[in-house]
């Protein structure tokens, strides 16, 4: 079943650029933990060349949710009337459940973002910190340094699986 879904996917970008493919499995929430052994295994990149892409790929969403996601949160509270009410009632509420994670603060993101587990990518690190009010500035390095651990024990994992096998 997995062999099929990565064949499906190889086969749906297969007239994009390998480093391209990559990129764009990297950004994607759904594959941005797999993109790294797809592009070694799958699209027969170099390891050094698929982890720079693995990393840039899930740089930018990061930097992308940091960088608007409290613009967003002010226009929408602001301007939206109703929509704004219920958006800003349900951020409280949010807040308050994870009040108590709050005391793991930026390690706690950085280890929850280097685990390379699905579904704990860069996109739902960056929305937790800005939920948990984390400065985009300071929540930033943590991520980031997350991205490289997580890709790195995924390029560990891969590289050793292929000699395996």
């Amino acid at each position: 079943m997995h062999n099929q879904i990565i064949q499906y996917i190889i086969h749906f970008f297969q007239g994009f650029p390998p480093e391209l493919t990559v990129f764009i499995l990297a950004f994607l929430p759904l594959t941005e933990k797999v993109a790294l052994a797809i592009g070694i295994a799958g699209l027969h990149l170099p390891a050094w060349e698929a982890f720079a892409w693995v990393i840039f790929g899930n740089l930018v969403p990061i930097t992308i949710i940091l960088g608007l996601a409290e613009r967003f949160h002010l226009m929408v509270s602001k301007n939206s009337g109703f929509f704004g009410a219920a958006w800003a009632k349900a951020l409280l509420h949010i807040q308050n459940k994870f009040a108590k994670y709050q005391k793991y603060e930026l390690w706690g993101l950085f280890i929850f973002m280097a685990l390379p587990l699905p579904l704990n990518g860069g996109i739902t690190a960056s929305l937790i910190a800005f939920v948990l009010g984390m400065p985009a500035k300071k929540a930033w390095p943590y991520l980031v340094a997350g991205v490289i651990v997580s890709n790195l024990i995924t390029l560990a994992v891969t590289v050793g699986l292929i000699k395996i096998f």
